[in-house]
């Protein structure tokens, strides 16, 4: 039996304080007060005082509560009943469905071993033009999609939730506001797609320890489901309310602060997370897409700064669009050449002269004098946006390269487009 304490020294918000010996960072605890039965967790050791995060809250804690520690430390259950399930920060059911408490796996352990790994060398296929033919998403790929408040980004996320050819979905919202929560699931239960996802979500209203569980806990799912030889995309919203639950905590423990109140180890926190994203040698594979939010469109702020250091490109989300200029798969030449023979060359292209067309619509607002070319360059440049760019588009890459041939045989002649004449000959389309 693990043992009692009884005394509490100190309660501060959600954290409380109490005396005790044998315990490790990150352990559980259950506190008995008069209202029932809550979790914590141990987040500050120093000597024989050790410090624990409330899950629920400090509220309702006296002194003399009972405080029992666990001897473990965060555990999830994993079955393949978790799938079509909803679940909380602390892995309780959302959805009234029976709580799960079998083949319990611990959480936030470290990367796969690179001996373990494969090189990124398949693509996962979205059906959103901006991302398979323009940046291309890579299986066990890690980005992020940057983007400002009010964009449109949870419903892109359940656009790709319900498209992506992967073989299970895990979605971890974190800070969402109920009516995002609601989105998802009707989205997904509608696109028939819940069968084959799990969520775990964290809303504004739940407890902030809960928020900072939320991404162990889908990518701990996550690998025992790529070790069963599946391919899982997991989608994470919103990182920067992650962060900002780190940095309040923090702030409760009285840490000393870094770059505007975010802990010193920022960095690491993120990058333990993002590099869980794997393709294993024998077995399945973790891709994961993760929208981080920039407070007042500012990129060099600490938590969208962070994370493009860590991985692998980024989209940006501007508009309700994917920007072309910006967006980023590091990854894409891995797989552009094993897609079809024009796919490098057609997308080229097409960003060039959609770049020619931004650089005609500054002429154009300056008053200076359209010529052919720049009349060529606006057709083309309002039919891209509308027929590539829009988020409603829902196509598979090979019906988006042929779009783009037509886009360029409606616009342009055959050698405007400075794409190879072989190329020309054998995908040009017969008007």
């Amino acid at each position: 039996m693990n043992k009692v304490y009884s005394r509490i020294e100190s309660i501060t918000g959600s954290v409380i304080t109490v005396r005790a010996e044998g315990v490790k960072y990150n352990e559980l605890a259950e506190i008995t007060t008069r209202f029932g039965k809550s979790l914590a967790e141990v987040n500050k050791i120093d000597g024989d005082l050790v410090s624990l995060q409330v899950f629920a809250g400090g509220r309702g804690v006296s002194t003399g509560d009972h405080i029992r520690f666990l001897g473990h430390e965060m555990e999830v259950s994993f079955s393949d009943d978790l799938l079509g399930r909803i679940f909380n920060g602390s892995g309780e059911p959302r959805d009234n469905g029976p709580s799960l408490a079998e083949n319990l796996k611990p959480i936030g352990g470290p990367s796969v071993n690179p001996s373990k790994r494969i090189l990124a060398t398949r693509m996962m296929r979205t059906n959103i033009p901006m991302i398979d033919m323009f940046n291309t998403l890579v299986v066990s790929q890690k980005l992020p999609i940057f983007s400002i408040s009010g964009e449109p980004y949870n419903q892109l996320l359940a656009r790709i939730a319900m498209q992506a050819e992967a073989d299970v979905i895990i979605l971890g919202g974190m800070g969402l506001k109920y009516d995002d929560f609601l989105y998802f699931k009707k989205t997904l239960e509608e696109g028939g797609s819940l069968s084959k996802t799990v969520m775990f979500v964290h809303t504004a209203a739940d407890p902030t320890v809960e928020c900072i569980k939320i991404p162990d806990m889908s990518l701990a799912v996550a690998e025992q489901f790529a070790l069963q030889n599946k391919d899982v995309l997991v989608l994470l919203t919103d990182m920067t309310s992650y962060a900002d639950s780190m940095k309040e905590i923090a702030i409760t423990q009285e840490q000393v602060p870094s770059n505007r109140g975010y802990p010193g180890d920022l960095y690491s926190q993120l990058a333990a997370r993002y590099e869980k994203a794997v393709d294993f040698d024998s077995a399945g594979s973790v891709t994961i897409l993760a929208v981080t939010t920039m407070p007042g469109d500012d990129v060099t702020h600490p938590v969208p700064d962070n994370t493009g250091y860590i991985t692998e490109g980024q989209y940006y989300l501007k508009g309700g669009r994917i920007e072309p200029f910006g967006s980023l798969s590091r990854l894409k030449q891995n797989v552009n050449g094993k897609t079809r023979k024009d796919h490098r060359a057609l997308m080229d292209a097409m960003i060039r002269l959609y770049a020619s067309y931004k650089d005609t619509l500054e002429k154009k607002s300056m008053g200076f004098m359209m010529s052919n070319w720049d009349e060529k360059l606006l057709k083309y440049g309002v039919m891209f946006e509308k027929e590539m760019m829009d988020l409603t588009v829902n196509i598979s890459l090979e019906e988006a390269l042929n779009l783009g041939w037509k886009i360029l045989a409606d616009c342009f002649d055959k050698d405007e487009t400075g794409i190879k004449s072989e190329l020309i000959t054998e995908f040009w389309p017969n008007k």
